[in-house]
């Protein structure tokens, strides 16, 4: 099959691209991002057809496997960027106030980077790529060139750290 051929492509994407929607459907829950990703397994396919090699398999199963591949990328940052937000809520004080709140409440931004500047430059290098980079720690790991363990180690001693800085310095407020 010569998926290189626009005929012979576009007969594969009428007769697939419905169940390639349907995989990634079924695994991000979001319309927008299966036709994203639909389109994308697609558009690899068109760019690389040399990519598919019929002696491994059928070519249906491989693209649904590409598209849960990509679903799974997608759905993960999603899941990353909501659990790094989660994080950086800190522990409450005994008014039920987070010390975020009331430093957002209060404008005092400069606590916040007085605090990332008192971090060790690891530490404070990891946790900026994960809250305000929006990467996981994976990718952390490989831009920065360190082991994933040291990447997740780097964020958690930076997160502890944060807290108690943030924490002790926005708790006399309250007083």
């Amino acid at each position: 099959m010569d998926l290189s051929d626009p005929l012979t492509f576009s007969r594969v994407y009428d007769e697939h691209a419905r169940g390639v929607y349907g995989t990634a459907l079924r695994i991000t829950g979001d319309s927008a991002q299966a036709q994203d990703v639909a389109q994308d397994v697609f558009l690899r396919i068109w760019r690389n057809p040399r990519r598919f090699d019929a002696a491994r398999g059928e070519l249906g199963p491989y693209l649904r496997l590409m598209a849960r591949s990509r679903a799974l990328d997608l759905y993960r940052e999603g899941q990353a960027a909501g659990r790094a937000s989660d994080r950086l809520k800190l522990v409450p004080r005994d008014d039920g106030e987070l010390p975020v709140e009331a430093v957002a409440r209060a404008g005092d931004r400069a606590l916040m980077r007085d605090a990332l500047a008192a971090l060790p430059p690891a530490q404070r290098e990891a946790v900026v790529l994960a809250y305000w980079g929006g990467l996981t720690a994976d990718q952390i790991a490989r831009r920065i060139g360190v082991p994933l363990g040291t990447a997740k180690s780097r964020i958690r001693l930076g997160l502890a750290k944060l807290r108690d800085e943030v924490g002790a310095a926005v708790a006399p407020v309250a007083a």
